[in-house]
């Protein structure tokens, strides 16, 4: 049976878990990334052909995204090869997800008062 310092440390391991999914999608240069590994898995240099700024640079937009398992890194020889983990993406859209209900239900009240008055 777990413990109640047991239940408060996996629930506390849970939330970093999501605050560093967050903090990886923040960056609009990491959502970009994103986009591209899931389109198909990239090396550092394929994914730092696309931006204007050095590899060490895209090198550590890609270590947030492994830190928030949005992303794995497979050695393939000389080369690292990043590849999207979609699933852990899930926590994201559960709790987007929560506001899609809240203006569904704003939107349908504002067209049910638009076709009362009509």
């Amino acid at each position: 049976m777990i413990n109640q310092k047991q239940t408060r440390q996996l629930i506390s391991r849970q939330q970093q878990s999501k605050q560093a999914i967050f903090k990886a999608i923040a960056d609009p240069t990491r959502r970009t990334i994103i986009g591209m590994l899931a389109e198909q898995s990239l090396s550092v240099n394929e994914i730092a052909q696309n931006f204007d700024m050095s590899r060490p640079a895209i090198a550590k937009h890609l270590v947030v995204l492994k830190d928030g398992n949005i992303i794995t890194v497979e050695k393939q020889g000389r080369e690292r090869i990043n590849s999207l983990c979609p699933q852990s993406l899930k926590s994201v859209a559960d709790w987007v997800s929560q506001y899609n209900r809240f203006w569904d239900e704003k939107l349908n009240n504002l067209k049910s008062a638009i076709e009362e008055d009509t």
